[in-house]
């Protein structure tokens, strides 16, 4: 007996390349080589999942022999599944303290190249200025190791408590893709205003109170969650 082909989960890791992809060109015609390569996904990984979002009715194929294409819909319907799917608890934290009101750039200062993006309040804050908070989250590439870790630790003078601290470093959850379309604003790395918006909604505290605030704010300068 024939097995039904399983239905690809479009929020998986690497799946996502190509929701990401599509949300920051919402009015794109995409064909399945356009999420591939070296940073992509393989063909029949990238032909899966627009399979998938066409279920879901995310997605219009539009069949023209050779030229035919795939162009997103519903965009909103999507990032409410999404939120559905996906919570910031899906990271890894690990969390130290520091004392100094300067520690945000110096933590900048000791990152190399693109290994790090700010997230949550931190990140959205540059944005914003919205949620007044000592707390720093930042991602870490996943070539980051404890290594790397302890150096970082020795020479910004982290300290690990029993409980609580201000400096979080978050091992992504989405090792692939957290680092999609990043930003730089005021001299730092910050996820994508997407990505932004995924953590903060169901974040505690006043995670969904900034990410609404983010989204109003930026639909209102003529941006989009991207």
């Amino acid at each position: 007996m024939d097995r039904q082909r399983k239905t690809k989960n479009i929020f998986a890791d690497k799946a996502t390349l190509v929701l990401r992809k599509m949300l920051s060109h919402p009015d794109e015609k995409w064909v399945v080589r356009d999420f591939t390569g070296p940073c992509g996904l393989s063909l029949g990984m990238a032909q899966g999942i627009l399979e998938a979002m066409e279920k879901q009715g995310f997605v219009e194929r539009i069949k023209k022999g050779p030229a035919s294409f795939a162009v997103l819909r519903n965009k909103e319907k999507l990032i409410e599944e999404w939120l559905n799917k996906y919570q910031f608890a899906f990271n890894d934290v690990y969390t130290y303290y520091n004392p100094d009101k300067s520690v945000l750039k110096k933590i900048k200062d000791c990152f190399k190249g693109d290994r790090y993006a700010l997230a949550l309040h931190t990140g959205a804050n540059m944005i914003t200025s919205y949620v007044k908070t000592a707390d720093i989250y930042l991602y870490i590439s996943d070539d980051f190791s404890d290594k790397d870790m302890l150096d970082l630790r020795q020479k910004l003078n982290l300290k690990e408590l029993k409980a609580g601290g201000n400096v979080h470093f978050i091992r992504p959850f989405y090792k692939h893709s957290i680092f999609f379309n990043t930003q730089d604003i005021k001299g730092y790395r910050i996820v994508s205003s997407l990505q932004l918006y995924l953590d903060l909604y169901n974040f505690q505290p006043r995670g969904r109170e900034h990410a609404e605030y983010l989204k109003i704010l930026l639909e209102d300068k003529g941006k989009k969650l991207d």
